[in-house]
């Protein structure tokens, strides 16, 4: 299994740090929830119903015709590649590690592709996975370019797989709308902007068709009965939404600027986590977590990925520890970023 964020009852033994004492900055998931009521009880004893509204309520919210809810998009991701026969798959890199390890373990050939090298390799693929806005490193693309995409592998019969799990801050980006086109997926996530990873809820917007063919192999009661319940409330509910929008963008900015502050620019990120790359990557991550703050430490790609601070006093706690950080590297002559790019380190 592939190491993703989270982890903290991990993090919590390693470091000898009582579970409760840590600040959990590793997720990229809205810290600040929506707020789930107190569920009937009559939900938990009955079976899963499709026909409870809660489709219909995903319809109107990601504006996408036909629509299948999913365990959490990671459900989808690992079934995908199991629809189509031995092919070539283009998969964005750096990105969510999960789509090519899937398309991989169903005998597919992947290969990892750069933004730029895209335009180059999509005619020698017959799927092409992005992640937008990326996952870890922000970067996003625009509605006409992944059409374009798609329309070059639809006419030979081949599939744009879009993953928006970050893109809810951002509507109007969204290819959900277009799902109904052959040969587009687009997956979306209940987990990141409503803060709900717990439910493990995700959908597929895609054709009626090939929605059919993943819930049958899926199989039935795929979503439990609670969650299809807070889930068809949460996306009704615009007040929330529309309120959350405008705070997350706030707070992507403050801990943009945060980060910059203490010579830890962002090389990317979107509203609910930023990227930075650094040679000191591991070491600035070891020494977050012996501050009992759990950060994303990507090894492959020397970076690290920061999600916001929930409270007050959680940003507080990571400006310290930032602070702290720059008085030790001053210190001991360890090289910043800002400090490691101006002499090519």
């Amino acid at each position: 299994m592939l190491e993703h964020g989270g982890g903290l009852r991990l993090a919590a033994a390693q470091g000898g740090i009582p579970l409760d004492e840590w600040l959990d900055l590793s997720t990229g998931i809205n810290p600040d929830s929506w707020p789930v009521p107190e569920v009937p009880a009559a939900i938990w004893s009955r079976l899963p119903e499709d026909d409870d509204g809660l489709e219909r309520a995903a319809q109107l919210y990601y504006k996408a015709e036909a629509i299948l809810p999913v365990a959490g998009s990671q459900a989808a991701i690992q079934a995908l590649p199991a629809l189509r026969s031995s092919c070539n798959v283009g998969v964005l890199t750096p990105g969510y590690a999960e789509h090519a390890h899937a398309w991989q373990r169903e005998g597919h050939r992947v290969s990892a592709l750069a933004v730029e090298a895209i335009d180059a390799a999509i005619f020698q693929l017959d799927v092409l996975v992005i992640i937008n806005p990326n996952n870890p490193t922000g970067a996003d693309f625009s509605v006409q370019q992944l059409l374009r995409w798609h329309q070059q592998l639809a006419d030979r019969g081949g599939w744009l797989v879009v993953d928006e799990a970050f893109i809810d801050v951002t509507p109007e980006r969204s290819l959900a709308f277009y799902s109904t086109r052959t040969g587009l997926i687009v997956l979306r996530s209940l987990g990141k902007f409503f803060g709900l990873a717990g439910a493990r809820l995700g959908f597929v917007c895609a054709q009626a068709e090939l929605l059919a063919q993943l819930k049958n192999l899926l199989g039935p009661w795929a979503i439990n009965a609670p969650t299809r319940w807070l889930a068809k409330a949460a996306l009704a509910d615009t007040q929330w939404q529309q309120a959350t929008r405008k705070r997350l963008c706030n707070d992507g900015v403050r801990l943009y600027d945060l980060l910059a502050q203490h010579a830890l620019e962002p090389d990317g990120g979107c509203a609910l986590f930023q990227w930075v790359k650094t040679p000191q990557a591991t070491s600035i991550y070891e020494y977050f977590a012996a501050s009992g703050i759990l950060i994303r430490l990507f090894s492959n790609t020397s970076s690290l990925r920061f999600g916001l601070p929930g409270s007050e006093s959680d940003w507080q706690r990571l400006a310290l520890v930032l602070a702290k950080l720059t008085e030790a590297q001053a210190e001991t002559g360890y090289k910043t970023k800002a400090f490691a790019e101006e002499v090519g380190a």
